[in-house]
Parts: C-alpha cells; sequence; structure tokens
C-alpha cells in the first residue's frame, strides 16, 4: 500500500503491512470466518457434545472484537479502492 499525505491513520494501521488488494482481501476474509467461528453456538445447541467439541467458545467476548475489526479492515479498504493506494503490480 502506498501511504499518502492524505491517508487517515486509521487506513494507515489496517494495512499498514499489507502491499496489494489481494492481501487485504486475504485478510478480510480470514477476520470475517474467524468472527462466524467465534459465535458461542455452544449456548444454542446445549445438548450436542460434537458442536461443544468443534465450537470451543462458549461466551459472546470474541465476536464483539471480531466483528468490529472486520468493519474497520472492510471500511479502510473502500477508503484505499476510492483514492487508489495500491501499489501497481509490476509483470514478472
Amino acid at each position: 500500500m502506498i501511504k499518502t499525505e492524505k491517508m487517515p491513520i486509521w487506513v494507515f494501521l489496517a494495512f499498514s503491512s499489507i502491499e496489494t488488494r489481494k492481501g487485504a482481501l486475504i485478510l478480510i476474509n480470514a477476520c470475517v470466518i474467524f468472527s462466524i467461528y467465534c459465535i458461542p453456538f455452544p449456548l444454542f445447541f446445549e445438548d450436542n457434545e460434537l458442536i461443544k467439541a468443534i465450537f470451543l467458545i462458549d461466551d459472546w467476548s470474541w465476536i464483539a472484537m471480531m466483528a468490529p475489526m472486520s468493519l474497520w479492515y472492510w471500511i479502510s479498504l473502500k477508503w484505499v479502492d476510492k483514492n487508489s493506494g495500491w501499489k501497481e503490480s509490476s509483470p514478472d
């Protein structure tokens, strides 16, 4: 990502070590997948031992952190897309 003078600090912090749009999309997709995993499914399926074994999170604290992070990354991606902040890919 190219750091410009007009780039807000919250955008720079989101993608400071990511150089391409593809890398940012991978980060956002991973964050969304982990956000879904962080839903406390054992609270909804109390009788199912398999659900309790697969989904180890049994409180809302993780989803309360992961959902805003996913939103932050997505809004930052939209800002960088709108302001042409990605490095041009060089043919190798």
